[in-house]
């Protein structure tokens, strides 16, 4: 039997094994361009993590870091709430008559700062003149009638103790003579009340403040149902403030008024950059708001340069209480982490330890430290984030900043907005060494 192979199946086997060879070759080169990819990806993230990760700043052999100190000093601390406010007047009148009748005289420019009983409005009093003739006159009338009364009762007085009139005549005359009694005082009455109303023609202030726009011009007729009145005379001196509190520092703010201490108050413009004026406070509202959970409050200011408008929209700065005697450092130097609050302290060696801190109230940049520091203590408050416990440092500069000094109250000493608690001032990185 021949043992050769068919070429039908010498062909096939062929064609198999090419196929095969060809399949190895496309997985070869499939491998190699993932690779290459893979290459590729893992080049560009190097040079990302190299490119956007801070070097820290150190010098070319590996030195200490760069960073700026301060200086821990003792001082006093305000322990100040803030809130929103509204200007609100103790005093706004809409001024109307009281009686009706044609408006005659106008006494008052409009934005006047007028007194309490200054000269408004007049109305014509005339009609109301001719009435207190008129009750003057029964007056008059009814007097003589009340006299002859009088006389006709004291005749019948005499005629019964001789029994010559009836006792029926007596009780008669007696009830006249109370009856003329009762005229006489209700013309005395209509007299008064002509009186008033002549009053009420001339319109007074009842309060100080200003004046508004006027409501009606003269030589309307006015009554007393007019909704818009003539004028309105708003009280700006003194002024108040209406504020609100959370209900958790409520009890702060009674133990220091229970205590007889005065509590001063600040009022700033709406962006809290500009002082407009100090006062203090007057009182509590006997109430918390439910809906809310917060207490409101007044304060009242002198408002002698009229800086404070009703209505208007203000931040509000009260002055609880003044920590005095603390240590106290910038509030760039707290950091925060696993060990809490705590500050990087520079040692007699040039090198930091991890300090744990009990901070307390802060104002102005300043921090009140309750334990952890000494006066003169010196803490890290730029480059913190470049630091490790032991690490060498170099001071590109040092700050000695002292707390903010209170004054006495009610009326705080500071003239300008305190400035909101800074954070670390960024500084621009030294360049990099070209040395390796």
């Amino acid at each position: 039997m021949d043992n050769q192979v068919p070429d039908d199946l010498r062909e096939t086997l062929h064609e198999r094994s090419s196929a095969t060879l060809e399949k190895r070759k496309a997985n070869w080169l499939l491998r190699i361009v993932l690779i290459a990819m893979v290459g590729a990806a893992l080049a560009w993230w190097l040079q990302t993590r190299l490119t956007t990760t801070p070097t820290p700043v150190r010098s070319a052999g590996g030195g200490p870091v760069s960073v700026v100190a301060a200086t821990a000093q003792t001082g006093n601390i305000d322990v100040t709430l803030g809130a929103l406010g509204t200007v609100t007047s103790l005093a706004t009148v809409t001024i109307r008559t009281q009686i009706s009748g044609q408006l005659v005289r106008i006494a008052f420019k409009e934005g006047q700062v007028v007194n309490r009983g200054d000269l408004l409005a007049e109305i014509d009093s005339r009609p109301y003149e001719l009435a207190l003739q008129q009750a003057q006159g029964a007056l008059v009338r009814d007097q003589a009638l009340l006299q002859d009364a009088q006389l006709d009762l004291a005749r019948y007085q005499k005629l019964a103790t001789a029994n010559a009139i009836p006792r029926q005549q007596l009780d008669t005359q007696q009830a006249l003579v109370h009856q003329y009694e009762g005229t006489v005082a209700a013309d005395l009455a209509q007299i008064n009340t002509a009186k008033l109303n002549i009053t009420y023609c001339h319109i007074v202030a009842p309060v100080s403040g200003r004046v508004g726009l006027r409501q009606v011009d003269e030589g309307n007729y006015v009554t007393p149902g007019d909704s818009n009145g003539i004028v309105v005379i708003t009280q700006l001196q003194p002024i108040t403030v209406i504020f609100t509190l959370p209900e958790d520092n409520l009890p702060d703010v009674v133990k220091r008024l229970r205590s007889g201490a005065t509590l001063a108050v600040t009022a700033f413009s709406r962006n809290g950059l500009t002082q407009l004026a100090t006062g203090a406070l007057m009182t509590v509202d006997n109430q918390i708001d439910t809906t809310t959970g917060t207490v409101k409050l007044r304060a009242q200011f002198a408002n002698t340069d009229e800086t404070l408008f009703p209505n208007q929209f203000v931040n509000v700065r009260l002055l609880v209480d003044v920590l005095k005697d603390v240590i106290v450092v910038p509030s760039a130097a707290i950091q925060r982490g696993v060990p809490g609050t705590y500050v990087y302290l520079i040692g007699s060696d040039d090198t930091v330890s991890v300090r744990p801190v009990d901070i307390g109230p802060s104002d102005s940049g300043h921090i009140a430290v309750r334990r952890g520091l000494a006066a003169g203590d010196q803490v890290v408050i730029d480059g913190a984030d470049k630091l490790r416990p032991g690490a060498k440092v170099s001071l590109r500069s040092q700050q000695t900043v002292p707390a903010p000094a209170q004054s006495s109250v009610p009326v705080p000493a500071q003239t300008t907005a305190p400035a909101p608690a800074p954070g670390p001032v960024p500084t621009p990185a030294p360049a990099r060494s070209s040395k390796r």
